[in-house]
């Protein structure tokens, strides 16, 4: 079904996280009505949204409402169930499609994905077994990850040794997991790609992103890599959306090791914290974007506008003092609305932007200073 669908209709989104919030901002300031599914009463989409469906993912009664009342419907995140989407796309439109969501879901499946689709993953094992453990053949140190519900970090391990490697398996539950090889890291990129269901694709300007304890803490833009890397760190990313015949908004995030080899990380089928400097720096936003690819416009203009640093605000530096941001004339301040701050969630973010990077990175780090102190 590929029309296009115009301000007016009510458009769906299955959660009520931070990005959910600013797809409605988005959404509604563009003329479209938002009906959001969460099962948090207090969730932060659900609060600004003309209709919140208080409901798990997979009650089919909800889901059916949601079907009959939306025009489309997107995810805020990977985790939704993917027989969810497949029982909504028996009504009406879903984009990102089940099948997307499911790869993403499997760190295994979207390795083996990705791989096929021309991109190339860092070397890993899969590990099902203690056996398995112990027969792997790899080089440490090494990173083991849950194939399944890792994300800021959670789900992973690095060990030093086969006797590491072991003791990381049992305390990761012996779940099933992938070993990947440690690489000597230069730094790592982030791409968000667009695409339409007529095939329109749009990269936005690739991110620079630097973690603090497996969470994304700076993204700097335009980042500090050869047009060469960027171009084809762009191309990458368009290849697995057009292997998944993707629509919306994909987020492909990338490893570079010292001799600027490029390997593919992980993907995220939705809107990405790494893209969040597009609110302020780009033409368009990820998050406009989103809307204009599940209603099947025209992609929206993607140039980046001014150099940028966007910084993660956890719970771990709440209440910060506001006048610490707010003084400083070139940031621009973005709250999620949540209602309960605890460490290591994503409470809200600024964005520095200035004539050059470096310039930015040195406002952001000072200003960041201050709210740790």
């Amino acid at each position: 079904m590929n029309k296009k669908i115009y301000p007016g209709a009510m458009l769906g989104v299955l959660g009520g996280g931070q990005l959910g919030r600013m797809f409605c901002v988005a959404a509604r300031s563009m003329g479209y009505h938002v009906m959001v599914m969460d099962p948090d009463e207090h969730s932060p989409a659900g609060r600004i949204a003309d209709v919140h469906v208080q409901a798990d993912y997979q009650d089919k009664d909800a889901l059916n409402k949601m079907a009959q009342q939306c025009d489309v419907i997107t995810t805020e995140f990977e985790n939704i169930p993917a027989d969810s989407l497949r029982l909504l796309a028996q009504t009406t439109v879903v984009y990102p499609a089940a099948q997307a969501l499911e790869i993403a879901q499997d760190r295994e499946v979207e390795k083996r994905f990705a791989k096929d689709a021309g991109l190339t993953p860092v070397p890993y094992a899969v590990l099902a077994t203690d056996a398995d453990c112990e027969n792997v053949t790899m080089s440490y140190p090494a990173v083991l990850k849950s194939t399944r519900l890792g994300y800021d970090g959670k789900g992973q391990r690095v060990v030093a040794s086969r006797n590491d490697l072991l003791s990381a398996y049992a305390a990761l539950g012996k779940v099933a997991c992938v070993l990947e090889k440690q690489i000597n890291l230069r730094c790592e990129v982030s791409v968000i790609v667009a695409r339409n269901h007529d095939g329109e694709m749009r990269c936005f300007p690739v991110s620079e992103n630097q973690h603090r304890n497996g969470v994304l803490h700076v993204g700097i833009v335009p980042a500090r890599i050869s047009s060469d890397i960027v171009q084809q760190a762009k191309s990458l990313a368009c290849k697995l959306a057009e292997a998944l015949e993707y629509v919306g908004i994909l987020a492909v995030e990338f490893f570079i090791d010292e001799n600027d080899e490029l390997y593919f990380n992980e993907m995220a089928p939705r809107p990405h914290n790494s893209g969040h400097y597009t609110k302020d720096a780009c033409v368009t936003s990820q998050f406009e974007q989103q809307v204009r690819m599940i209603c099947g416009l025209t992609p929206g203009d993607t140039r980046l506008l001014s150099p940028v640093v966007m910084v993660n605000m956890l719970g771990d530096l709440w209440q910060p003092d506001w006048l610490n941001i707010l003084q400083e004339s070139n940031i621009k301040l973005h709250l999620y609305g949540k209602t309960e701050a605890r460490a290591g969630r994503k409470m809200g973010h600024f964005n520095v932007l200035d004539t050059d990077v470096e310039a930015a990175l040195k406002t952001a780090r000072k200003v960041f200073e201050r709210l740790s102190a």
